[in-house]
């Protein structure tokens, strides 16, 4: 009895220190997972805590700081500062500080600078179909550019900057250029016939000046002044404000408004960036892009009306074009030549009225 007895005591205890054992293993488990979790709390709380970093663009304008353009760019910087909370900060370098125009787009081209402001007849040297906006006599108005440059049109042409490693987020006014001389009054294209006028070093801008009778002159736009000044050429063509800010208008007086290009402003990232940012920020920066068009549209339309009224006031001679007949069938040769491979754009161009 007293065998059996001894071996239930042992069985017993042997029961006692195998739940003991079990408890405290759970309790050791129990603790472990306690202290996991708490460590992964931490450690998330940490990483919600740690400041993001900071993405600083570089954006290239050549126009001065209180230039319409400019005042677009920075309204798109800060609309994108706004929207990402201070993660994406663009910077505006204006009055050319990264290069001229050509040297800008190229540096988009490869990556080295992330943003710019460039006018699209330069940049139709990289990408053939923003040629097409620059046809002469091309829009009726203001109201038919914008129709098709913020539709779907506009859209298709500004996908084509990809092929060029560029991609387009928006257009800004650029208004209407137009012709002035310091000879005579035009009125007709037969009044231009013998002179001599500025002209951006553009085949398609060469072209409408000989179409129209006149010698054209390709010139850096800083000289144009001494040589209106000086005669070696007889007159240019550029908007209202650039007639005005550059003093062309003091020796250059006759004005002829045949508004004959409506030539955009494009503003443009570099692929190379594109292709790192994440579609959140894709979106919110193109939409930061066209959300600007309205200051810069704004900010054009009271730079241009001051101009207007300042020119006026020194008693230049103001021409409006009031038949454009003559002129449109000039310049139809150019359609065939700088158009042929885009008819069916131009003809839904000419249908978005």
């Amino acid at each position: 009895m007293s065998f059996f007895r001894s071996k239930k005591v042992v069985l017993l205890t042997c029961v006692v220190l195998l739940l003991f054992a079990l408890v405290g293993c759970g309790q050791q488990a129990g603790n472990t997972q306690s202290s996991n979790q708490q460590q992964s709390s931490q450690q998330q709380s940490q990483q919600e805590s740690k400041p993001q970093e900071q993405m600083v663009l570089k954006l290239a304008e050549n126009q001065p700081e209180d230039y319409p353009t400019t005042i677009g760019d920075k309204e798109f910087a800060k609309i994108v500062e706004e929207k990402t909370n201070g993660r994406i900060k663009i910077e505006v370098y204006a009055g050319g500080q990264l290069g001229d125009e050509k040297s800008v787009i190229e540096a988009v081209q490869m990556g080295g600078i992330d943003f710019a402001r460039v006018n699209a007849q330069p940049l139709s040297d990289f990408a053939k179909p923003l040629r097409v906006l620059s046809l002469p006599y091309l829009f009726d108005n203001r109201e038919h550019l914008w129709k098709v440059l913020d539709g779907p049109i506009g859209d298709e042409i500004l996908d084509t900057l990809k092929d060029a490693s560029m991609i387009g987020l928006a257009y800004y006014d650029s208004g209407a250029r137009s012709f002035y001389n310091s000879k005579h009054e035009v009125k007709t294209p037969a009044d231009l016939k013998g002179l001599k006028i500025r002209v951006q070093q553009s085949e398609l801008m060469v072209g409408l000046v000989e179409a129209l009778g006149a010698s054209p002159t390709p010139m850096a736009y800083g000289e144009v002044y001494s040589g209106l000044q000086t005669g070696v050429i007889d007159g240019a063509e550029n908007n209202w404000p650039s007639y005005y800010s550059t003093s062309h208008y003091e020796v250059a007086k006759y004005y002829t408004l045949d508004y004959h290009t409506m030539t955009p402003e494009v503003v443009i990232a570099s692929k190379a960036l594109w292709d790192k940012l994440s579609d959140e920020d894709k979106k919110i920066i193109k939409e930061a892009a066209r959300a600007s068009e309205e200051t810069q549209k704004k900010a054009w339309q009271e730079y241009e009306k001051k101009s207007i009224e300042a020119v006026k006031a020194k008693g230049n001679v103001i021409t409006e074009v009031k038949d454009l007949k003559p002129w449109q069938d000039a310049v139809k040769p150019l359609y065939d030549k700088f158009g042929a491979d885009y008819k069916d754009l131009i003809e839904k161009i000419k249908a978005a009225k």
